[in-house]
């Protein structure tokens, strides 16, 4: 029986996803979008999204306090595609690396439950992992340890037998903090050699 469980995050570990990748061809302006993507569509607007937001209701929101930017802010999330870049060959090859030493694998990730619909047909990957928990499904958001304990029981998740993998440091803080396992992911070309330091690979 394998020690360790897999606990992943989607992006920035699997998805190359960034605004930026779409408005760069909206704006002639760079500085202009640097103020749309810091003061309009920022990150703080999105995550409520991530959180369990309706887009309807965050579109709404932002227009009332932005009506210059009516038709940018309603691209936003009917583009959220085309924000990705693309994938991070390394991960996926991770995983099905994972798979076939039979590791279990699951996804604890920030997304909005309307943007990741249809996800799982795009790329078909995403249908390796053995359990999902996004976000916007459960209203519930990383950092919280709410998320985490969901997790843990709807996996089956020991926290000191599970290495979770995730970009963004508050998130690994949080789960240090519940005695996780942890690889702050800053260099995906790193990936296998991190994962290395647990588990033999090859």
């Amino acid at each position: 029986m394998n020690k360790y469980k897999f606990l992943f995050d989607l992006g920035n570990v699997f998805f190359d996803w960034n605004p930026i990748n779409y408005f760069q061809n909206v704006f002639e302006n760079t500085k202009e979008m640097e103020y749309f993507l810091n003061n309009v569509c920022n990150n703080v607007w999105n995550t409520k999204q991530d959180a369990g937001r309706s887009i309807h209701e965050a579109e709404k929101e932002l227009i009332q306090k932005f009506p210059q930017y009516e038709n940018l802010i309603k691209s936003y999330y009917k583009n959220h595609r085309n924000m990705i870049k693309g994938v991070f060959q390394l991960s996926i090859d991770l995983l099905y690396i994972l798979k076939k030493k039979k590791y279990s694998c699951y996804v604890l990730s920030n997304w909005s439950a309307e943007t990741f619909v249809g996800m799982k047909e795009e790329y078909s990957f995403l249908n390796e992992f053995d359990g999902m928990i996004i976000s916007g499904e459960e209203r519930l958001i990383k950092p919280d340890p709410k998320i985490f304990y969901l997790a843990c029981d709807r996996f089956d998740l020991i926290p000191n037998k599970t290495i979770f993998i995730d970009d963004k440091i508050e998130n690994i803080e949080a789960a240090k903090n519940l005695d996780f396992n942890v690889i702050h992911l800053i260099d995906q070309k790193k990936i296998i050699n991190q994962v290395s330091k647990f588990i033999n690979l090859f």
